[in-house]
């Protein structure tokens, strides 16, 4: 049997083509993954929408903006070494999942601060079903099954990740995965967005660990999906080495997991960027017998790794003043070349200033046609040369800049903590240029990354709300900043 059509299999795609279309064929160990897979059903179905998380949105960004509609406010208590503290609105990462609908109206789930995951009418804003509770608060990007299953995977502080069933008028849960391990290095969070490739769930946690988990998802004659999920491997994404070199054992598992080129990759709040072969971990191998490839940068990688369509993986590296004899020589941005395991840096950027002391990049960047688009924590918009590392362009932006951008179209979209949402158009990649900048009233910090679906973005804020922000028909376009906007988009 070819590898594509083992894989296929042990993945539950059902074809050999399922497996090519997801950038999985072991042949060729550098194959990306496309930006869209036959084999996902429409929408924006989890963080950055893609297994290589590079898809972005559908339609166009409004070339007039208004606030549509807004729901809130969500808040609610949380504590972590911080103490106990009232948290409100979304964070980070935050970006909704679109689920259509039919003409003209979809489904917007997204996880808050008040302890549920909510499921909003996107035309009106209204609940098409009960929120679901959970215990604690919610700051990833909920996943739904890629397959058009009515089935939700989420994480929340309240130390679990679950699998839910999209019922009529409820979301009911199927499973439980509890972040509290005895082997855990940091603590029970699940901040990852999870990657569903096939009836597999690739999931790295808090705890330190990475999970394959086999869904076994069933539909019965009367329609109902059920799962009996089983855990096919457990990797520590961790090792003594990494231990001894950072000083300390800090080395949770925040971004969501990526893949491209037969490999799921991830990195840990160590510095330790990882990828391990799809198939050898499917076949419960150990984590020496299934690593691909192991690099250490100088400190926490929370922003979700990149995958280019050439096969490189792009990194964006924290600066949060860890000490670490990596630092100098990995930066904050950083190109891998895969097929140099031993050897695979290509180039890294180290980004100037800090933001309350700390500095680097925690936004998951944005790749467009060659070029990187990198908000800083420090402030400052960064366009990179993909290939070569060269900054072509600086905007500027304000600091704790976590809000991942967008790709839309031929524009690109980006939240700040001061509360604005600018927009630029990329017709030139290597140089952006601003079209418009808005800001609700009263509008706080855009933690969470915007879902833009259908012309709309649908964006949670700190200040409790969220918002859905569309074109604004009551306002004449040569009203609106004396014709200029539309005087570029011409």
């Amino acid at each position: 049997m070819k590898p594509a059509a083992a894989l296929a299999l042990v993945l539950g795609l059902g074809s050999a083509a399922g497996a090519q279309d997801l950038g999985l064929d072991l042949a060729s160990a550098a194959r990306p993954v496309p930006l869209v897979s036959e084999d996902w059903v429409p929408g924006i179905l989890t963080f950055r929408g893609t297994p290589a998380r590079s898809g972005h949105a559908t339609g166009s960004l409004p070339r007039r903006p208004a606030v549509l509609w807004r729901t809130g406010t969500y808040c609610g208590p949380s504590t972590d070494q911080h103490g106990t503290r009232q948290w409100c609105g979304t964070g980070w990462t935050g970006q909704p999942a679109i689920r259509p609908l039919g003409p003209g109206r979809a489904e917007v789930i997204f996880g808050a601060y008040d302890h549920r995951v909510h499921f909003l009418d996107s035309r009106t804003g209204e609940d098409i079903r009960a929120p679901f509770r959970t215990g604690d608060i919610i700051k990833g990007s909920v996943s739904l099954d890629p397959s058009g299953l009515p089935l939700l995977y989420t994480g929340s502080r309240d130390d679990f990740v679950r699998v839910l069933r999209l019922d009529a008028t409820e979301a009911v849960e199927l499973w439980r995965l509890d972040g509290n391990a005895p082997d855990g290095i940091w603590n029970n969070d699940w901040d990852a967005s999870p990657l569903i490739l096939g009836d597999v769930m690739f999931q790295g946690g808090e705890n330190g660990w990475f999970h394959v988990v086999r869904l076994n998802r069933v539909t019965g004659p009367d329609g109902t999906v059920t799962v009996a999920p089983e855990m096919v491997n457990r990797i520590a994404g961790f090792t003594p080495e990494l231990f001894a070199a950072v000083g300390d054992r800090m080395a949770s598992i925040e971004n969501s997991t990526m893949a491209t080129g037969g490999a799921v990759w991830f990195a840990n709040s160590a510095g330790l960027v990882q990828g391990y072969d799809i198939a050898a971990l499917l076949d419960g191998k150990s984590r020496d017998e299934a690593l691909v490839m192991e690099w250490r940068t100088g400190d926490d990688v929370d922003a979700t790794l990149v995958g280019g369509p050439d096969g490189a993986i792009y990194v964006a590296v924290e600066d949060e003043r860890r000490p670490s004899p990596d630092k100098t020589a990995t930066g904050h941005l950083a190109r891998l070349d895969p097929a140099r395991p031993d050897d695979p840096l290509d180039w890294s950027l180290t980004f100037p200033g800090t933001y309350q002391g700390d500095g680097g990049v925690w936004a998951t960047p944005a790749l467009h046609r060659g070029y990187l688009h990198v908000p800083t924590h420090a402030g400052g918009l960064f366009t990179v040369d993909a290939l070569t590392g060269t900054v072509t362009q600086e905007l500027p932006l304000p600091g704790h800049g976590w809000s991942s951008p967008v790709v839309v179209g031929e524009e690109l979209l980006v939240g700040t903590c001061d509360g604005d949402l600018i927009a630029y158009a990329l017709t030139d990649p290597a140089r952006p240029r601003e079209l418009w900048r808005f800001r609700p009233p009263g509008a706080g910090c855009w933690e969470s990354t915007p879902a833009v679906w259908d012309g709309v973005i649908y964006l949670g804020n700190r200040n409790g709300y969220f918002y859905a922000i569309g074109e604004d028909t009551a306002v004449p376009g040569d009203l609106w900043a004396g014709g200029a906007l539309d005087a570029v988009l011409q």
